[in-house]
């Protein structure tokens, strides 16, 4: 008997201790985790940092569609010109103090000095200002029908919302801070760029009472700790996962996708439901690509499948008909019209358009980078396209931080500058046309490259002010030939992002981007 109870005893401590053992999640970037401000910082792996830590007032779901996420619910008046808001309660930070509207209007008011929707929100308001401790009220001056979309923002830049202390900094420079009221707590001292990062669980988080959808729902944080391990490799990454060093890779390169099929302990799956665009952008303040011909050259270029297959691997992971959108094929605003001398490319009449725009033989600087293989494999098929059309260049291979410090770089090559990037796109990001980064043309404000179009502009002021659904749909198909017409960036296909994890590793959401609430380790 005696005997019987000392091992239920030693089962049952046993049990606790496995209880009681952490739940820890380690995974590889694509890129290393160098600034920490979401709202200001477009680098994919600041925005999976910023879902962890802050959360927004609505979020996309898995189909593009917005969601309440921090509002508990919120009114509009008949005439579409007041707006009424109340948080959800129980929303805390951090540091455990509550949120209030007194944060909530300095955060929104700093992603309006940002963010090109919300600039235009902001272009239209009356007022803002607080209604108690948990709601907020906005008055416009007339209808502007993308309030909530403003709000919830995730694409290019986060309209996080953050502690009122930190929204005093410069609204054109990264915090430093880390203190949200997401469902992840950063650890500021397990942070070493090149090396690793780490969060915890927040057990204050109060998630909404829906399943988990996209970026929106109920994030439900299962896992004790988050740990990112950078490693440039690719291969690298691929041999720790196959090991369990690591439990996850975001981003998998082409190689690493062939190499884990046949491994029963990895799954590779897409990360969202909606796939992403390449798109090189271009200088457009410095020759040759100031020239409208220069940028018609390049774009004869272009193969899609070829910078696809480059980039992606196997067909599985791109978009074989060729996409020609500049909101994503699929999506409500899919149209591809305009594009219709540009799906094949003509290198014969790419040759003649580069003399005539008069490109002087100088280096063309193609600034890539080495940390995310598919943006490396775009960028040397365009090297070589642009030499088999007489262009001479200068392919310069950095880091993701150097690249980001790099490209709002406005000066010539020789200085510093550069002439093209090539970069990928989430359809999240491209998801309006108020503020899709690949259109924007409005000259010194642009997205990096600066390119500037009045008619683009104005087709865009009259996509916000008109409320026809109809209507806007038509405005749209005309702002999608203005950008065949402009070339403001070049497409180079639709593309599905892949994940891969150890089996061990369930729940992972379909979104966007990676995020980790609702993950699971057995």
């Amino acid at each position: 008997m005696r005997i019987f109870a000392t091992a239920v005893a030693l089962s049952l401590l046993a049990a606790t201790a496995a209880q009681a053992q952490p739940k820890v999640l380690r995974y590889a970037p694509a890129a290393d985790l160098t600034l920490l401000d979401p709202m200001v910082v477009t680098a994919l792996v600041t925005a999976e940092y910023g879902m962890m830590v802050y959360d927004t007032l609505f979020a996309f779901d898995a189909t593009m569609n917005m969601k309440p996420q921090m509002v508990q619910n919120h009114t509009v008046s008949p005439d579409g010109l007041s707006y009424s808001f109340k948080l959800r309660p129980g929303l805390k930070f951090h540091n455990g103090q509550p949120v209030t509207s007194a944060d909530v209007i300095p955060s929104v008011s700093r992603f309006m000095k940002r963010d090109p929707l919300a600039r235009r929100m902001a272009a239209a308001l009356a007022s803002f200002e607080p209604d108690g401790a948990d709601g907020f009220k906005m008055t416009f001056k007339q209808p502007f029908p993308f309030v909530e979309m403003a709000l919830g923002w995730s694409g290019f830049g986060m309209a996080a919302i953050y502690p009122k202390a930190d929204t005093e900094a410069d609204a054109m420079k990264p915090i430093t801070s880390s203190i949200g009221s997401g469902p992840f707590k950063f650890i500021p001292s397990e942070w070493k760029v090149g090396a690793t990062a780490a969060w915890e669980k927040n057990a204050d988080y109060v998630p909404r009472p829906e399943a988990p959808d996209g970026l929106s729902g109920g994030k439900i944080p299962k896992l004790d700790r988050v740990e990112l391990k950078y490693m440039p490799d690719a291969s690298t990454r691929g041999n720790a996962l196959k090991v369990g060093e690591i439990d996850l890779i975001s981003l998998v390169p082409v190689d690493l996708t062939r190499i884990f099929k046949g491994d029963p302990n990895i799954v590779v799956e897409r990360i969202a439901q909606i796939g992403g665009e390449g798109a090189i952008r271009m200088n457009q303040l410095q020759p040759p690509f100031n020239n409208l011909k220069a940028r018609q050259a390049l774009a004869h270029t272009i193969d899609q499948a070829e910078f696809m297959a480059a980039a992606y691997g196997d067909p599985e992971w791109w978009e074989q008909k060729g996409c020609y959108s500049w909101f994503v094929c699929g999506s409500p605003l899919g149209t591809e019209a305009g594009s219709e001398p540009y799906r094949k490319p003509d290198l014969a009449k790419a040759t003649q358009l580069l003399k005539e725009s008069g490109y002087d033989g100088k280096p063309l600087v193609i600034l890539t980078v080495t940390d995310v293989p598919s943006q490396y494999g775009m960028a040397q098929v365009m090297a070589g396209n642009l030499r088999k059309i007489g262009a001479n260049v200068d392919l310069q291979a950095v880091d993701f931080g150097q690249l980001f410090a790099r490209r709002e770089n406005r000066k010539t090559p020789a200085e510093g500058g550069w002439n093209l990037i090539v970069l990928g796109y989430s359809a999240m990001q491209l998801a309006s046309p108020l503020n899709n980064p690949i259109i924007d043309s409005s000259c010194e404000r642009a997205h990096f490259g600066w390119p500037c179009d009045e008619t683009i502009e104005k087709l865009k002021s009259a996509y916000q002010n008109e409320n026809d659904p109809l209507k806007r749909k038509a405005i749209v198909e005309d702002l999608s030939k203005a950008a065949w017409n402009s070339l403001p960036s070049i497409l180079t296909g639709m593309y599905y992002n892949a994940l891969a994890r150890r089996s061990t590793v369930t729940g992972v959401v379909r979104a966007p981007h990676l995020v980790f609430w609702n993950v699971e380790k057995k």
